[in-house]
C-alpha cells in the first residue's frame, strides 16, 4: 500500500513538472513601447539638456518682485491669463501708507494757502486799521498842538496866568504826539508793502518740499499695487491673498526658499529652449550659420526642429537648470538658445525639460 502512494506521488509530481515546463516555456509577446527612445537625428551631434523658456529678448520669463513689503490683500488675474503691460497683478496692504500720504497731501495744501496768504497782502481790512491809527495820531497832535499855542500865547500874554512847567509839559505832549505820528505812518506803509519778500521765498521753499514728500509718498502708494511691465502671459502666481510679500519675494514651504511673487512670459506665439552644452563639448559646436537642432519632448515621439537665435557667451554652474546649489561636482555649461513656434504644441509648456540634439548642416 505505501509503495502505491509513493508511485502515484511520483507519477504526479511528474505531471506537475511537465505542465509547469509546458507554462513557462511559453514565449509572451513583449509590449509595444509608450514611445520610441531618442536617438540622434544627424550623423554627428552633441547633445544637451534643455528647458522651455517664453521668447524674451534676454532669453529668460519675467519674475516680478514688489518693491514694498506686506500681505497681500487681492490678487487680480489668473494663471494663464494673456495681459498687457500696465495691467494691475495684485494689491498689498496699503492702509498705513495711504494714512501717511494723505497728511503729507494735506500739509502741502496747508502750505500753499499760507503761501497765497503772504502773496494777497496787505489783507484790506488790515490797511484800513493802519489808516485808521494815522488819522488818530493826526488828530491826537492837531489836539495837542492846539493845546500847547493856547497855554504859550497865554503865558506870552501874561507870564503870572500859567506855569512855565504847564507850557513845557504841552509842548512835550505835542513831541509825543508827532513820534506817535510818524510810528503810524510807518506801520502804515509796512501794511501797505504786503508781506517781506524773503518770507514769501521761505514759504515758497516749505511749499515745494512738502509737495515733493507728498509726491514721494503717492508713488510708493502706487507700488503697492503691483503691474506688469510688459506685455505677456502670467505663467505662474506664488502668492494668494494674506500671503506677506516683501522685496525678496514670496517664502515657499516646499523648497524653504525665495521665489517670484508673479512669472510672466512673453505671448507664445514662439517659445525658446535655453540648452546648457557641457563645458568639455563647448569646442565641438558647430558655427552659428551652419548649427541646427532638434528636440524630442520626454515621454513622446514628438520631436521639432529648432531655429538658432544665439550663444550666450558666459560658461556658468549647471545649478541654472537643476537647482542644486549643493553639487559636489561642480559641472559648468554654456546656453545656447533655439525657439520653436509653438503651433500644434498645445502639451508644450515653459519650463518642460526637453532633450537636444544639435548638428551641422
Amino acid at each position: 500500500m505505501r509503495n502505491k502512494v509513493i508511485f502515484a506521488l511520483s507519477i504526479i509530481g511528474m505531471l506537475a513538472a511537465l505542465i509547469g515546463a509546458f507554462i513557462f516555456g511559453i514565449q509572451r509577446k513583449p509590449e509595444p513601447p509608450v514611445f520610441h527612445p531618442i536617438s540622434n537625428p544627424y550623423a554627428t551631434a552633441i547633445y544637451a539638456d534643455g528647458i522651455v523658456e517664453s521668447e524674451q529678448g534676454g532669453g529668460a520669463n519675467i519674475n516680478i518682485y514688489p518693491e514694498v513689503s506686506g500681505p497681500i490683500t487681492q490678487v487680480l488675474v489668473h494663471e494663464g491669463e494673456s495681459i498687457s503691460a500696465g495691467t494691475p497683478l495684485l494689491r498689498i496692504d496699503d492702509s498705513v501708507q495711504k494714512a501717511t500720504t494723505e497728511q503729507l497731501r494735506l500739509q502741502s495744501d496747508g502750505a500753499l494757502v499760507l503761501l497765497q496768504e503772504l502773496k494777497a497782502q496787505p489783507r484790506k481790512e488790515t490797511l484800513d486799521i493802519a489808516k485808521a491809527q494815522v488819522d488818530q495820531a493826526e488828530s491826537n497832535l492837531k489836539a495837542a498842538h492846539d493845546q500847547y499855542d493856547k497855554r504859550r500865547a497865554s503865558y506870552e500874554f501874561d507870564p503870572r496866568s500859567i506855569s512855565k512847567d504847564v507850557v513845557d509839559t504841552a509842548q512835550d505832549a505835542v513831541a509825543q504826539a508827532g513820534t506817535t505820528l510818524e510810528v503810524a505812518r510807518k506801520q502804515y506803509e509796512l501794511t501797505r508793502a504786503g508781506a517781506w519778500s524773503y518770507d514769501i521765498q521761505n514759504q515758497e521753499k516749505q511749499y515745494q518740499g512738502l509737495t515733493q514728500a507728498y509726491q514721494s509718498a503717492n508713488a510708493l502708494l502706487q507700488k503697492y499695487t503691483v503691474k506688469a511691465q510688459a506685455d505677456g502671459v502670467v505663467l505662474a502666481l506664488n502668492a494668494s491673498p494674506g500671503s506677506y510679500v516683501s522685496s525678496q519675494g514670496v517664502y515657499d514651504a516646499y523648497t524653504q526658499g525665495t521665489d517670484p511673487v508673479v512669472v510672466m512670459g512673453a505671448s507664445q506665439d514662439y517659445l525658446a529652449v535655453r540648452c546648457y552644452v557641457d563645458e568639455i563639448l563647448v569646442s565641438r559646436l558647430p558655427a552659428p550659420a551652419s548649427m541646427r537642432a532638434q528636440l524630442s519632448i520626454r515621454g513622446t515621439d514628438i520631436k521639432v526642429p529648432l531655429e538658432f537665435v544665439r550663444v550666450q557667451p558666459y560658461v556658468s554652474p549647471k545649478i541654472e537648470l537643476s537647482n542644486q546649489r549643493q553639487e559636489k561636482v561642480d559641472l559648468r555649461v554654456l546656453p545656447v538658445i533655439f525657439r520653436f513656434k509653438k503651433k500644434d504644441l498645445s502639451m508644450v509648456y515653459p519650463g518642460l525639460l526637453v532633450d537636444v540634439f544639435i548638428g551641422s548642416k
